[in-house]
């Protein structure tokens, strides 16, 4: 067992239930195409990393899925909200033995393995690390305790999402990583011209 975890939090691929405001613009099939080649990308670059992997499922576990059990662990996320959900898989992951526990997102065209490896390598001298998203949010949260604080009272999905973490957390010593852009729009995805030609290819 390594001493460090990484948590990917994935929605389960259905028509019409991911990537639902990419979906207004392009439809529902092309929307679904967009978010299974963005997994696939996050799995690229995590397959590149020796870390512990745990893949957290929306709706239910899949076992016969791009994510290898031989290397990616499968747990169902529990909690009302993002922020609960997040809680219990840091928590778990603590209770389970892990000293550095690094999340995820699984909706980024431009995460490199650098990523992951700036936020482990961060942890040895800062207590948190977060990878900033251009819309306001995080892409990447990391930490060595667990900081229930930041998981409540968020009004996830939004802009204000970053600043209230930091808010919670200032009094910690944070490291922020590269800002990187998330896909969540039509205009996110034209800034990626190769996975919007794979997309319309349908």
């Amino acid at each position: 067992m390594s001493k460090n975890l990484i948590l990917i939090f994935v929605r389960n691929p259905a028509l019409g239930k991911v990537k639902t405001r990419l979906s207004k613009t392009i439809g529902d099939q092309k929307a679904l195409k967009a978010y299974t080649l963005l997994l696939d990308h996050t799995k690229a670059v995590l397959d590149k990393r020796s870390e512990d992997k745990v893949v957290y499922y929306s709706e239910n576990i899949q076992h016969n899925d791009l994510w290898n059990k031989t290397h990616y662990q499968k747990k169902l996320q529990k909690g009302n909200d993002l922020g609960a959900r997040m809680g219990y898989a840091f928590a778990t992951a603590f209770k389970e033995g892990y000293d550095n526990v690094v999340i995820v997102g699984s909706d980024l065209f431009d995460l490199k393995p650098l990523h992951i490896e700036a936020a482990f390598r961060a942890l040895e001298t800062h207590e948190l690390v977060l990878g900033p998203s251009l819309d306001g949010g995080y892409y990447l949260l990391g930490m060595k305790t667990l900081h229930p604080s930041i998981f409540k009272n968020k009004k996830w999905g939004t802009d204000s999402v970053l600043n209230a973490t930091l808010q919670d957390l200032k009094q910690q010593n944070v490291k922020l990583l590269e800002a990187l852009n998330d896909i969540d729009t039509f205009e996110d995805l034209q800034e990626h011209p190769e996975l919007l030609k794979k997309i319309n290819a349908l």
